[in-house]
C-alpha cells in the first residue's frame, strides 16, 4: 500500500469518527438532555481525534521497503481524478443544502445563522471522504499491479 492510498484510508476513518463523536455529542446533548459533567467526559473526542492524528503520522511515513516511492505519475493522475470529482460532488453539495432547507422551511422560511457553519462543514467533510473513496475505488480497494509474494 503506498503513501497516497494511505492518506485516503485516513480520510475515510477521520470522516468516520467525526462523525460518530458529532453523533454522540448530538445525542448527548439533544436527546439525553445532558451535558458532559467531568474533565473527561468532555475531552474524550479530542484525545481520539489527536490519537488518530498521531497514529496516522506514524503509519502514513512508515515505509514498507526502501524501495517505496511516495507517488508516481498513476498516483497523480488518480488524485487529479479525485479531486475533480470531489470538486463536482461539492458544487452537488452546495445545491442541496441550498435547496433542502428551502423545500423543508418554504421561501420565507428562515434558519439560525449558526447552522450554516454546520453545513458548510458537513459540505466539506463530505467532499473529502467522496475525494478519499474516489482514491480507493480507482485502486479497486486492493493494490492492483503490485506482487504480492
Amino acid at each position: 500500500m503506498n503513501k497516497t492510498q494511505k492518506v485516503a484510508w485516513f480520510g475515510v476513518f477521520s470522516y468516520l469518527l467525526t462523525v460518530a463523536i458529532g453523533a454522540y455529542i448530538a445525542v448527548r446533548i439533544y436527546v439525553l438532555k445532558s451535558v458532559p459533567e467531568s474533565i473527561l467526559e468532555r475531552s474524550w473526542p479530542i484525545i481520539a481525534f489527536y490519537g488518530l492524528v498521531i497514529l496516522s503520522i506514524l503509519l502514513i511515513r512508515r515505509k514498507q521497503s526502501r524501495a517505496e516511492l511516495d507517488f508516481d505519475e498513476r498516483d497523480e493522475l488518480l488524485k487529479k481524478r479525485a479531486v475533480q470529482i470531489s470538486f463536482v460532488s461539492a458544487w452537488l453539495l452546495l445545491a442541496s443544502a441550498t435547496l433542502i432547507p428551502a423545500l423543508i422551511l418554504g421561501q420565507a422560511g428562515s434558519i439560525p445563522v449558526y447552522l450554516l457553519t454546520f453545513i458548510n462543514l458537513g459540505v466539506f467533510l463530505t467532499a473529502m471522504l467522496i475525494y478519499s473513496v474516489a482514491i480507493l475505488v480507482q485502486y479497486g480497494w486492493r493494490c492492483k499491479g503490485e506482487s504480492h509474494e
